[in-house]
């Protein structure tokens, strides 16, 4: 941080939100050229002021992770499927869009009233039902679903790390359902919307 020769006033540290000081002190100000955020460091974390107030739809910051861990539940309980990303909203205001492809999803028993069910799980508790219930009818043992695919927009109410994923059951609990069937990849992406 320094003051401008030319009387231009304070003037922080300039970086991104990816290459802040790493070991910062109390008081400590930096401007993210990515975020258009100037941010304080208070002993503890980085607390943010607009350097220009975002506009409401201004994308603030953008979380994205993967699996392809494949997971088998035979049961009417929901289980994790191992594809979570946490953000930690900048603003308690924001909204935080949500975009996932829930892939390789399977019903080993085709022939019964075997459905897959997938719910998008916020912080402990299920926000948005991605698909219902997913049934395909063949006759034959195994049925390939493919992808279920889901866009939600949330409002966490809150600046702090927030963790999203995806649950999944066989809503008759009579036989397996898979998710990253194969190794299939499924993704989820976050996006912090001003707002």
């Amino acid at each position: 941080m320094s003051v401008s020769s030319a009387g231009r006033g304070l003037q922080p540290g300039v970086c991104t939100s990816t290459t802040r000081p790493t070991t910062p002190y109390e008081g400590m100000m930096i401007y993210e050229t990515d975020t258009d955020m100037v941010a304080i460091w208070n002993g503890t974390t980085w607390r943010y002021i607009s350097a220009t107030t975002p506009t409401n739809g201004t994308v603030l910051q953008t979380v994205y992770a993967s699996t392809s861990t494949e997971q088998t539940n035979n049961t009417a309980t929901y289980a994790d499927t191992t594809l979570t990303a946490t953000i930690t909203p900048k603003a308690a205001s924001s909204k935080v869009l949500v975009q996932i492809v829930q892939a390789g999803c399977y019903v080993t028993t085709g022939n019964g009233e075997n459905r897959i069910q997938v719910v998008l799980n916020r912080a402990g508790s299920d926000v948005f039902d991605m698909t219902g219930t997913l049934h395909q009818y063949s006759g034959s043992a195994t049925i390939k679903i493919g992808q279920a695919h889901g866009l939600y927009l949330d409002s966490p109410a809150t600046t702090s790390a927030t963790i999203y994923k995806t649950r999944f059951r066989n809503v008759n609990g009579t036989a397996s359902v898979l998710v990253q069937a194969g190794a299939a990849t499924s993704t989820i992406v976050l996006q912090e919307i001003a707002a």
